[in-house]
């Protein structure tokens, strides 16, 4: 009988860890390299648990660096990457099977380089197709879908955040909180056409807000097509979305939120004479405004139902509201097509109610 020696497992050492992702850091810089010693799963964790923001420190520099995707294949062959990100490391070879669909981790990979080298634009690049492995579906004609995905890929984000604690620091705060806002928007600019309102464009940048610029950064990167003119396309597509945003926003800054006249047709509705309290009531439109519950420029009925529709919030009474007025207004924006009941609106900041002083 064959005598079988069974070498005893190797006891987890986090310094093998430490030694293979300052590798992978190093090849990212373009550094000459020598071979390092793959690190075993009980030796990532070691590391992790030991020192996580040195890890979280060296993975820094791998995505900033000009050399991202070779430091990423660098982690992936040393055994980093199934360790740490096995949400990322599963997105290698998947696919659809079908020649014309890209591999996701080398489509993702592209995307990190070509993105600005920035921690917020590269850790969102990384992330942001994670959700297409659970979301994959093929139609009977062959096509492949990933709906949902950039939601189903922030709750992973939110998951693996959890487990890692990578950005838990509080400095790191504002950088995990645009990593995912990025994850979950990371499609939106991409799915512009012409045919958008003002109104539409306008309520996309303020939806985006102070993550505007950095979502367009990611969606540019994130155009990896290798025909010419569909990459052309895309890329005029953004620029002309964000050449409409810097008009609309110029066109702002020159024009008053609201019309003319609508402080008159306030006073008409709710039975008000001039007064300091239409001053208040017409500052709180402003700041529903700001806050996104309702469009600007509207016509003066909009506003008036706006204010009728919340009038505690607005410190008014809907009792002593001309009802006569209220109806016209239904009827002015009914017959002009515009939705009185303000689809989509937000809630009504807190502000209005401060600034109305009730």
């Amino acid at each position: 009988m064959t005598n079988v020696t069974i070498e005893p497992a190797k006891p987890a050492k986090a310094d093998r860890a430490f030694d293979a992702f300052e590798h992978a850091a190093q090849r990212a810089e373009g550094r000459s390299v020598s071979l390092v010693e793959a690190a075993s799963v009980e030796d990532v964790r070691a590391a992790i648990d030991l020192d996580r923001f040195r890890v979280r420190t060296a993975l820094d520099r791998v995505i900033v660096s000009d050399g991202a995707e070779e430091g990423l294949d660098d982690l992936a062959e040393t055994g980093c990457l199934q360790v740490v990100f096995p949400e990322v490391h599963a997105m290698i070879g998947f696919g659809d099977g079908e020649w014309r669909h890209k591999d996701v981790w080398k489509h993702t990979k592209q995307v990190v380089r070509q993105a600005e080298s920035r921690l917020e634009i590269r850790w969102s690049a990384l992330f942001h197709d994670i959700g297409k492995l659970k979301t994959r579906s093929i139609a009977p004609d062959g096509t492949v879908h990933f709906l949902g995905h950039a939601e189903v890929g922030t709750r992973m984000f939110d998951k693996l955040e959890r487990r890692l604690s990578f950005f838990s620091r509080s400095n790191d705060e504002a950088l995990r909180r645009t990593v995912r806002f990025l994850i979950l928007h990371h499609l939106r600019a991409n799915q512009y056409d012409r045919g958008w309102t003002d109104s539409a464009v306008r309520r996309f940048a303020r939806e985006m807000g102070p993550h505007l610029n950095d979502l367009f950064c990611l969606s540019r990167a994130d155009i990896t097509t290798k025909r010419p003119e569909k990459k052309r396309r895309g890329l005029s597509q953004l620029d002309e979305l964000q050449e409409r945003i810097a008009v609309l926003a110029a066109e702002d800054a020159k024009l008053p939120p609201l019309p003319s006249g609508v402080g008159n047709a306030i006073m008409a509705a709710f039975g008000l004479k001039p007064s300091r309290r239409v001053g208040e009531i017409k500052f709180a439109l402003e700041r529903a405004i700001e806050a996104g519950a309702l469009e600007e420029r509207l016509p003066s009925a909009a506003y008036v139902l706006f204010a009728y529709d919340h009038a505690q919030d607005f410190g008014l009474s809907t009792n002593d509201a001309h009802l006569g007025a209220i109806e016209a207004a239904r009827h002015e924006l009914a017959h002009a097509g515009y939705d009185a009941r303000f689809e989509g609106e937000a809630v009504v900041d807190e502000s209005v109610e401060a600034s109305c002083g009730a």
